[in-house]
């Protein structure tokens, strides 16, 4: 038999579409072509699989070898073929039996002497391998990673001779095992003293998933804040977190740098400089890798000093915000990456900070404050649901001997059980819900709708503000476990909206 047929996975986004590498041995004089749109990296696989093959004290058949990647139209690149290339010539020539490479796939980068090397991607593959129904065989570098997929059986390999061992049945290769669980150093509310309202307002936030703007002067608490959050949230449930660690098993700059596999389970919370571009956020190059936003998916995204940031890197932000996912387009081809997260956003009230404070320091004009806050557009402060103003502490409230605030583990309860009555009433969080369901689950009585609509024309809110606040007030009620939003909850939700009461007296 001079045909040989061997299964792999590539890396498109998060997904892993299925590779069937074939091999054929014909007639003419020796060479090697590999074909199926491989890029530099693929077709230079021949001469790392030639010295392999040569390593591991088998014959390089010195034969016409044609290799096809397919589909043919699919871009392949990296290394991550060099294995199945292999293994086809090998199986293709006689020295390894057809039969058994029938129900395996196989991800690997060959070094000279026949090492296995470790590459990324190998999340999505080994979920896409289980739904195929098929084994697994990794490199040792990855075995960890490919194990967080419980429902595929995964083998490690630290050369290409113990793969041909298995396939010719001489030894058995080990089975991936996961790492033990652990958690980074928790990070408590009860760090945080006084803020009463940010620390309402994070839980608001935290039960809803809602968006998140913290105005105040330097050194206030606001990135203390912000980093309680995800301790704030309930844990992330197995469908949750494997999806969150298959980005990062793609986004990490190669071998999966960004995926620790005994954090798995944790949300994400990133907090990239305000120097990054817009492509850093949401992600790009020519093979389309995820950005910032799709980092934190199913966590906190962090954004301090927001008017800092260039306004093109804030603008890619609103579409994210409302759909939950972002799609790259490049000339060649696109990925779509997931981006469910929690933006959370700090900035000063003016460029030198002290807008407000009691200390009277302050020097800014009101025509440079209005152009400071210019810097970032109305649709985007629209798409945050809660602006909450923090305020410089005195001295003595920051004393070893004052009384600690509530622990995160106290919220997280209330949080949770107000994230369950969600679900049970409409399957996904307040700050989830489209229009129809706004309207149905955020009904009001006469009174407060007339509450409601005064606010509206007072504040100069958005039709998008309007229902943003509705899901806020369905929040705090979920959080008082009430049936029906009620006036404290309606007028709590609308005093959240500090930014826009501060565009609107501004404008007066």
């Amino acid at each position: 038999m001079n045909l040989a047929l061997v299964h792999s996975r590539a890396r498109t986004g998060v997904r892993a579409p299925a590779v069937r590498v074939e091999v054929h041995l014909g007639g003419g004089l020796p060479c090697m072509n590999i074909v199926g749109l491989p890029e530099a990296a693929v077709r230079e696989a021949k001469d790392r699989v030639r010295a392999a093959i040569a390593s591991a004290q088998y014959e390089f058949p010195q034969r016409r070898i044609t290799v096809n990647l397919a589909p043919a139209d699919l871009p392949k690149d990296g290394g991550r073929y060099d294995l199945a290339i292999a293994l086809g010539i090998l199986a293709a020539s006689g020295q390894l039996p057809l039969p058994a490479l029938a129900d395996c796939e196989f991800l690997g980068e060959l070094g000279l002497t026949g090492e296995l090397r470790a590459i990324d991607g190998v999340l999505p593959a080994a979920l896409a391998a289980a739904e195929a129904g098929r084994r697994l065989v990794v490199p040792a570098g990855n075995g960890a990673e490919a194990a967080l997929a419980s429902r595929v059986e995964a083998r490690t390999a630290r050369t290409l001779s113990e793969v041909c061992a298995m396939l010719c049945e001489r030894a058995p290769l080990p089975r991936a095992v996961a790492p033990p669980l652990a958690r980074a150093p928790e990070l408590d509310m009860r760090d945080v003293r006084g803020q009463a309202q940010a620390r309402r307002a994070l839980e608001i936030a935290a039960a809803g998933g809602h968006h998140l703007l913290l105005i105040g002067p330097p050194g206030c608490g606001k990135t203390l804040l912000a980093s309680r959050l995800p301790g704030l949230l309930p844990e992330a449930s197995e469908d949750e977190a494997l999806e969150t660690a298959a980005i990062a098993s793609v986004g990490g700059g190669g071998h999966g740098r960004a995926l620790d596999p005994s954090r798995w389970r944790q949300r994400p919370f990133r907090a990239p400089h305000h120097t990054a571009s817009a492509v850093a956020l949401v992600g790009g190059g020519a093979d389309p890798r995820p950005g910032e936003i799709s980092l934190a998916h199913q966590g906190v995204l962090f954004l301090d000093e927001l008017p800092e940031w260039e306004r093109r890197a804030l603008e890619v932000l609103r579409e994210p915000l409302e759909s939950g996912a972002v799609t790259v387009s490049r000339a060649a081809r696109s990925a779509e990456f997931p981006a469910r997260f929690q933006l959370v956003a700090a900035m000063n009230p003016c460029p030198c900070g002290w807008a407000g404070d009691s200390s009277a320091r302050c020097r800014c004009t009101e025509d440079i404050i209005r152009r400071y806050r210019a810097r970032i557009s109305g649709p985007l402060l629209d798409r945050i649901d809660l602006h909450i103003e923090v305020p410089r502490l005195p001295p003595a409230a920051l004393r070893p001997d004052q009384p600690e605030g509530e622990c995160s583990a106290a919220i997280r309860e209330r949080v949770t059980a107000a994230r369950q009555r969600q679900a049970e009433r409409s399957g996904r969080t307040n700050s989830r819900l489209d229009q129809a369901q706004t309207n149905q689950h955020c009904r009001l009585s006469e009174r407060d709708q007339a509450l409601l609509e005064r606010a509206v024309d007072g504040l100069q809110l958005s039709a998008r503000s309007m229902h943003r606040i509705l899901r806020v007030a369905r929040t705090i009620a979920d959080l008082a476990d009430s049936a029906n939003i009620g006036t404290a909850h309606l007028t709590e939700a609308i005093g959240y909206r500090r930014a826009d009461r501060d565009s609107a007296a501004r404008a007066s």
